[in-house]
């Protein structure tokens, strides 16, 4: 690769910051400006960004934020399952009961959280029509 390449690399990719993103996504912010809201309601990811006017409509997170949710709720819940079962030995209907109230939480608390990731993920590798030609000015 030549000097040139990796110089155009390099200012490509202090653009759009992928850490940044990723943690305002997290919020549920604009991977833009980290201020304006990016969901509109529960999981709608709105036309574009109240305070910098960043088009989200962009985005492509379909099912990949439900599949993480299922993956990490899963991760967390079974091994805690089989531990309070084999350390406890509850009713049956009690682990039921406390098992499947956390994993819903827990799958209502990650869920939009997840899919802002993804949203902002998308938007700091230019995929999906989130192209150079909106990049931010990060001058001003």
């Amino acid at each position: 690769m030549s000097t040139q390449a990796q110089a155009h690399t390099h200012i490509h990719e202090d653009e759009r910051p992928m850490r940044r993103s990723v943690l305002r996504g997290w919020r549920r912010k604009c991977p833009r400006c980290g201020a304006g809201p990016m969901m509109n309601g529960y999981l709608k990811v709105r036309d574009h960004c109240a305070v910098c006017g960043q088009e989200l409509h962009h985005h492509r997170a379909d099912d990949g934020p439900a599949y993480l949710t299922i993956l990490i709720v899963g991760h967390i819940m079974a091994p805690l399952l089989l531990w309070s079962f084999v350390r406890f030995r509850p009713d049956p209907l009690t682990l039921a009961l406390v098992f499947g109230t956390g994993a819903v939480v827990l799958s209502l608390y990650l869920l939009p959280r997840l899919k802002g990731m993804i949203v902002a993920i998308q938007w700091a590798k230019e995929m999906h029509g989130f192209g150079p030609d909106d990049a931010p000015d990060w001058e001003n």
